[in-house]
């Protein structure tokens, strides 16, 4: 049986599956009806940066993050070495509510989107999510931290092995009621496909 999978974007398509006959087949489809540029591997779609070797693909947003760095002011800022504080704890009534809380929006929101290749950012991104409503001086100073994690990880991002088996394994983790404001318990989990 073949696949062929088309994710479209306004004017970028990005057309994969499992026969390159199938593929081609596809590609020469959308010729027929649309100027196509001529196939090539995937470099750069969306901010997704991929690199494919014969044992590997590995998924990054590189450019992303030197650009969400530079806009923010963090390109020479001094790396740490965990995206987020282990203590003291966050919550929403600490510190001083910031007096715009669009800088902290649309920061935390292209955390969001930088999430999808940078899992390592996922809970304290989640996290920070919590507080958009009313974030504080200490959501922005949590947020400029990831900024800093950032800057010394900016080519970290996801590897597929080229010789991944599909099996799964699934781990899950609850702190019970460890949030010190409304008791709620923090879930936690991670999913292997393969490697």
């Amino acid at each position: 049986m073949t696949f062929v999978y088309l994710l479209v974007y306004v004017d970028d398509i990005l057309v994969t599956g499992n026969s390159k006959q199938g593929i081609q087949q596809t590609l020469n489809l959308l010729a027929d009806r649309f100027s196509v540029k001529d196939a090539e591997d995937v470099n750069y779609f969306l901010g997704i940066e991929a690199h494919r070797t014969s044992v590997c693909l590995h998924l990054s947003q590189r450019k992303y993050i030197l650009n969400l760095l530079h806009r923010y002011d963090m390109s020479n800022a001094k790396p740490v070495t965990t995206p987020m504080a282990s203590s003291p704890k966050i919550n929403i009534h600490t510190c001083v509510p910031l007096s715009d809380p669009t800088k902290y929006r649309k920061l935390v929101g292209s955390l969001q989107y930088l999430a999808f290749t940078r899992l390592d950012i996922a809970f304290a991104v989640n996290t920070l999510s919590q507080f958009m409503h009313q974030p504080t001086d200490a959501h922005w100073q949590a947020a400029k931290r990831i900024l800093r994690y950032l800057a010394g990880t900016p080519t970290h991002g996801i590897f597929f092995s080229a010789k991944n088996t599909l099996s799964l394994h699934a781990f899950l983790d609850a702190d019970w009621a460890g949030d010190t404001v409304d008791y709620v318990s923090t879930n936690a989990y991670i999913i292997y496909l393969g490697k």
